[in-house]
């Protein structure tokens, strides 16, 4: 990337450069400084137009594409900005940004720049949780460059991707990876690149359920990881090579490799660190909770996770929040504390439903069950489970399929034990309540075998069960 003549330009301010000449050559080198991950360069690059981090840019005496160039730019680099910070308000502001660039794109009949803007719109949206908001925008991205096999197009493509990953419809990313793909092999860009393996590594990652098929997806991401810190150093981009010593260090926290985790996670934070990056080495910092976490390191992991949340509460993510969140109600409920986690589960739920963060909310309810199943009374239990299998009818994700039997089970024990004990359950019917398990068990066992092509036993390592024959049992029962 050779930035150096345009950088010159610009620090010598020629004085043969017009207002909308300055205006566009600061967006033009503002963008590939974004695109490096050099968020304070890409600002220092606009200060003449837009000299206040907080406020709105000055537009004075551009003309309306000049202004739509400059709106964008400042817009999609505030998010950015407001990300590495943690910033509050800081995507309320790059939404209201690229909004208005959008209103201007769409009266110059600027198709390309259009889509560019609203996929930088959905990633505003991504950021808050509010997965829907950010579909609606890349799907109309989409329909704009719906016949150009471009890098741009790729880009909104990898972006859909992520939505869908985040919002556990593994399918929908891996049939948008998919179609990105072809674009991306023929790219010479490497940042572009290195976003495809780093995002596709994730996502074999999540497609992981039990020891079937965990070593497979596992080997897949690895592959994909390491493709992915070669374009990004390829392309000079430490802040997304940092991502991926993160998201490397979370895949061996998961397969128990815990050493190599924390080695990978001291990287990820030296590099963030750097950069000043406060929101990824929050993220850094919840990864390291949940290893600590593993090895049964709970005080250790009280004081990362503790970091991660404070942070977290300064910014807009309120899907990293609420993960933070839960993971720290999971060490507070394995600790004893249980009043404290069941008030950071319940705080979980609330941001994610704020949010529109339906598979996330869902999440948060089945932690409840997990680890504070004891502490809390049966009917609760029932109608927390109900909830919980309601908002996570359409998750893709094998875990959470998992999970969501293993919760059923703790109901039904907890109801037992209840009934044993004489407790009058009031307002609860056992055999309703065995209807709805039924219910949500089969809507389970139907997606696995719909997702497995009617093969028991590929639906069997999908739902996490370790031999088909217990699969087969289930559905004979049904």
């Amino acid at each position: 990337m050779n930035l150096e003549p345009k950088l010159t330009a610009l620090k010598t301010g020629s004085h043969d450069l017009s207002l909308d000449e300055r205006a566009k050559l600061a967006c033009d080198s503002a963008k590939q400084l974004e695109k490096a991950g050099e968020y304070q360069a890409a600002y220092e690059n606009l200060k003449e137009f837009w000299p206040n981090l907080r406020e709105h840019p000055k537009l004075i005496d551009l003309d309306v594409g000049t202004e739509a160039e400059v709106l964008l730019r400042v817009g999609a680099l505030s998010g950015w900005l407001g990300n590495a910070g943690q910033s509050s308000g800081s995507q309320e502001m790059a939404k209201d940004l690229i909004t208005r660039s959008i209103v201007l794109f769409e009266k110059l009949g600027n198709t390309e720049t259009l889509a560019e803007a609203l996929s930088d719109l959905s990633l505003c949206y991504w950021r808050e949780g509010s997965f829907d908001e950010a579909r609606i925008h890349l799907r109309q991205a989409l329909k704009l460059v719906a016949n150009e096999q471009t890098e741009l197009s790729a880009r909104i493509l990898i972006r859909s991707g992520l939505v869908e990953l985040r919002a556990g419809r593994l399918n929908e990313a891996l049939q948008f990876h998919d179609r990105a793909r072809a674009i991306v092999e023929a790219s010479t860009d490497s940042a572009l690149k290195g976003a495809f393996h780093n995002q596709l590594a994730t996502l074999y990652e999540n497609l992981r359920s039990n020891k079937h098929v965990i070593d497979d997806y596992t080997d897949k991401a690895l592959i994909e990881y390491a493709a992915a810190s070669f374009h990004f150093e390829e392309a000079g981009n430490a802040r997304y090579l940092a991502s991926v010593e993160n998201n490397l260090a979370f895949l061996l926290y998961t397969i128990g490799k815990y050493e190599d985790a924390h080695k990978h996670l001291d990287r990820a934070r030296h590099l963030f660190f750097a950069l000043n990056d406060v929101g990824m080495i929050a993220q850094v910092d919840e990864t390291r909770a949940r290893t600590l976490l593993a090895e049964g390191r709970l005080k250790e992991a009280q004081k990362f996770v503790r970091l991660a949340v404070r942070t977290f509460e300064k910014g807009d993510e309120q899907s990293l929040l609420a993960e933070a969140l839960t993971t720290h109600g999971v060490v507070q409920a394995r600790i004893g504390e249980y009043t404290q986690a069941r008030n950071l589960f319940e705080r979980a739920v609330t941001v994610t439903e704020t949010a529109g963060d339906l598979e996330g909310s869902g999440k948060a309810r089945l932690s409840i069950i997990e680890e504070l199943s004891g502490q809390t009374p049966a009917p609760q239990l029932v109608s927390i489970f109900k909830s919980a299998a309601e908002l996570l009818k359409q998750s893709q994700d094998p875990s959470t399929s998992k999970r969501l039997i293993a919760c059923a089970q703790k109901v039904i024990e907890a109801l037992g034990i209840a009934e044993l004990q004489g407790y009058e359950v009031k307002d609860l019917s056992w055999a309703s309540f065995k209807r709805e398990i039924r219910k949500a068990e089969k809507v389970l066992l139907a997606r696995a075998l719909r997702e497995a092509e009617g093969s028991v036993t590929k639906a069997a390592h999908l739902l996490g069960f370790k031999h088909h024959q217990s699969l087969i049992s289930i559905i004979n029962l049904r």
